[in-house]
């Protein structure tokens, strides 16, 4: 008897523990399950499950191994010689100069004139955009290019009604006052008026006419790129736009356009030339020696 007294406090402690663990973890249980609700009425988390960056996960492991593609077995490819132009010094510095000040002059353009683009000149920097490098040359994008005018009035029906709620709701204080001095909201009449709408969706898996799945490595990064190389063939051309991550618009976007499942929308680009009265903030870039440290 007097050992069981002598031992009841710590069967008390050891109990307060266990009581304590078990109410923690069912409220962090409570509060993920809130956040991932989206019922009616209630606001969504502050979360874009399409731009998250999911190139680290090897989508196997929540798969039937047998829909995957083995690629373990397939011959190496065959390797070409590659001579590319090669220039002289001075004409070297004439080019990056040329190209610097052609780049410097792109900027965000949200007044875009309806008149109307050549297709093949849209044919052709998307064709540029798809010389990007990408993961193990997989080339893990989708280009949606949309002209219909009511298809792009569901568009901008879908992303300004997120929009509104971002600003409104979701968005930090600080996040809204930034952008405010930029004036820009959740109103996108561009959507309508630009003669095109570029929709990039990276692909976070391929399927196969097979039916089989081809991981995609790094496709976030490898659509990344493929786009900066877009903004810089639309700039070549004269064309302007300004890059949009529509948040939380992905799953109605894809469902609209008849996307399949393996694609998350990444970003959208109003294209055309700019409107005649437009406008765009009197910004200024970073010197040289502030983006880049020479060792």
């Amino acid at each position: 008897m007097a050992l069981f007294s002598s031992l009841t406090p710590v069967f008390v402690a050891i109990l307060c523990v266990i009581i304590v663990f078990l109410f923690r973890n069912s409220s962090s249980r409570k509060i993920r399950s809130k956040e991932k609700t989206s019922a009616v009425g209630r606001v969504r988390p502050w979360v874009d499950e399409d731009l998250q960056d999911d190139t680290e996960i090897n989508s196997k492991d929540n798969e039937d191994e047998g829909d995957w593609l083995d690629t373990r077995g397939e011959e190496e490819l065959h390797h070409v010689s590659y001579s590319p132009l090669r220039y002289a010094a001075a004409e070297m510095l004439k080019r990056s100069e040329k190209f610097y000040s052609l780049m410097n002059l792109r900027r965000s353009v949200r007044f875009i004139s309806p008149e109307p683009v050549p297709k093949e000149v849209i044919d052709n920097v998307i064709r540029t955009a798809g010389t990007a490098p990408s993961g193990a040359h997989t080339e893990p994008w989708t280009f949606v290019v949309v002209s219909d005018v009511d298809l792009k009035h569901k568009i901008r029906e879908i992303v300004e009604e997120e929009e509104e709620i971002n600003y409104k709701q979701r968005m930090g204080d600080n996040w809204v006052h930034d952008l405010k001095r930029l004036r820009t909201n959740w109103v996108k009449e561009y959507l309508d008026i630009a003669p095109y709408l570029i929709l990039i969706f990276k692909q976070t898996y391929g399927v196969l006419p097979n039916g089989k799945k081809k991981t995609h490595y790094y496709n976030e990064i490898s659509v990344s790129i493929s786009c900066g190389i877009l903004l810089a063939a639309l700039q070549n051309v004269g064309l302007v736009t300004v890059t949009t991550t529509p948040l939380n618009c992905g799953p109605q976007l894809r469902s609209l356009l008849q996307r399949p499942a393996n694609e998350k929308l990444l970003m959208l680009l109003p294209v055309g030339y700019p409107a005649s009265d437009a406008k765009v903030p009197d910004l200024k870039r970073k010197d040289l020696n502030d983006i880049m440290v020479s060792m």
